[in-house]
């Protein structure tokens, strides 16, 4: 009399083409994923490396102006007083951040879908969509980190302001880098959803109110008696950016304190950021 042994089917993970042995799951291909990531994103690195005097005029020539004309023109004629620069400063930091890290992100996007096709490329490397359009944020928000920090040294020198005690770097460096992110986040989104004959129309609607209701040039609090505009000012996330470098560099100024700073750049962050991965992936797959 024979026995049969019947088997149940079950699920067993494929063998290891090099090695035989059962795929352990997704641990193993975290650092194929991981390298190719860092590629991309060393690729953008590199190509901005070796052309540096463009992207350095974008970084320093505007804010410079800034610094000069703000700074001290207007004070030699009188019109602002003698703790101007103080709180200039913070806010052209601020303003450098989120504009360089926005521009650093949505054009090269603009032209990868357009003209260029580089996105093609760049897809078909082994890693998932989402993460191609992170490369993106994390590319600009370096770019943007970069542009925030050397305005420090060039704003104490044009307006001889004393330079930050070592307390207040952390802070500072916490804010740009939460304000470099959010500002790559809105351009990822810009750069994917916005179409290329549109994107000079729209960076004219969306940069200039950017910039002028941003508290750049004030602190947010001085605007009580307009009352309006310090609430469409509250809407900008360009507001906290500077008012965090307030906080945490001009201690006895009356500014948004820094932790409601930090929590509403948190916020624009994850929501810029989840609408343009959201973008990049209908546009790539479209």
């Amino acid at each position: 009399m024979t026995t049969r042994t019947e088997t149940a089917d079950l699920d067993v993970p494929d063998p290891d083409p090099d090695t035989g042995d059962a795929d352990p799951g997704p641990s193993r291909h975290a650092g194929p994923v991981t390298r190719t990531f860092l590629a991309v994103l060393w690729r953008d690195l590199f190509t901005t490396a070796r052309r540096p005097a463009p992207f350095l005029v974008q970084v320093i020539v505007q804010p410079l102006l800034l610094f000069f004309v703000f700074g001290k023109v207007l004070g030699v004629a009188g019109y602002t007083h003698g703790d101007f620069g103080e709180a200039l400063l913070p806010g052209v930091m601020a303003l450098n951040a989120f504009l360089v890290s926005l521009q650093n992100t949505a054009m090269p996007l603009i032209m990868d879908f357009s003209w260029s096709g580089e996105i093609e490329d760049r897809l078909l490397a082994p890693l998932p969509g989402s993460l191609v359009a992170v490369a993106k944020l994390v590319f600009g928000t370096l770019c943007g980190l970069f542009a925030g920090l050397v305005m420090a040294p060039i704003g104490f020198l044009v307006l001889g302001t004393a330079a930050w005690p070592a307390t207040a770097w952390p802070g500072v460096l916490l804010v740009l880098l939460l304000g470099s992110a959010t500002g790559a986040g809105v351009g990822l989104a810009l750069g994917t959803i916005v179409s290329p004959e549109r994107i000079s129309v729209t960076f004219s609607l969306v940069l200039a109110p950017l910039t002028f209701t941003g508290s750049v040039q004030y602190p947010w609090s001085s605007l009580g008696h307009l009352r309006w505009f310090q609430v469409v000012s509250a809407a900008n996330p360009l507001t906290y950016v500077s008012e965090g470098l307030r906080a945490a560099t001009l201690p006895g100024l009356r500014v948004i304190p820094l932790g409601t700073d930090i929590l509403v750049l948190v916020f624009a962050l994850l929501a810029a950021a989840a609408i343009g991965i959201r973008g990049f992936m209908s546009r790539a797959l479209g």
